[in-house]
């Protein structure tokens, strides 16, 4: 099963300032209490993030994220590997006095764990990951001041 994303979040704020706070990585785990592990290198081509992330589900997901490509203030590419295969775009653009977050990925379950649950209840797959960018957007706009509204 293939689960595809995507997502478009608005801000308030003007890009630079969703900018800003989005580049913290450091910041990340007070933001996002289900992001379980994460170690980063510099939001820049070539590194590779660990995560383990906790949807509300009897299971974690492992992956790394490789940053394939970063636009300074606009655009993050990485490929996903580990129990997840895939790609992951997130892009960010003005609209009018505040800003467009805009999130694309698509990535297939490469864990057998992960793969099993795919398999045999894909709705509690979506939940866990739909549940993993949804409360991720809340946790952000609230680190950023921002209410903001996802479409």
């Amino acid at each position: 099963m293939q689960v595809d994303s995507d997502r478009t979040y608005h801000f308030v704020c003007a890009p630079t300032v969703v900018w800003d706070v989005l580049v913290r990585t450091d910041e990340y785990r007070s933001w996002w209490p289900w992001l379980r592990r994460f170690e980063r290198g510099p939001l820049e081509p070539g590194a590779r993030w660990s995560c383990v992330v906790q949807p509300p589900l009897p299971y974690r997901v492992a992956f790394d994220l490789v940053i394939d490509e970063v636009h300074d203030g606009s655009l993050v590419t990485a490929t996903v590997a580990g129990g997840l295969h895939g790609a992951a775009r997130l892009e960010l653009e003005p609209d009018g006095s505040g800003s467009v977050l805009h999130l694309a990925a698509s990535l297939t379950p490469t864990d057998r764990l992960l793969r099993a649950v795919a398999v045999a209840a894909p709705p509690v797959a979506r939940f866990g990951h739909d549940w993993i960018l949804d409360t991720g957007f809340r946790q952000f706009a609230s680190a950023l001041g921002d209410r903001g509204t996802d479409t």
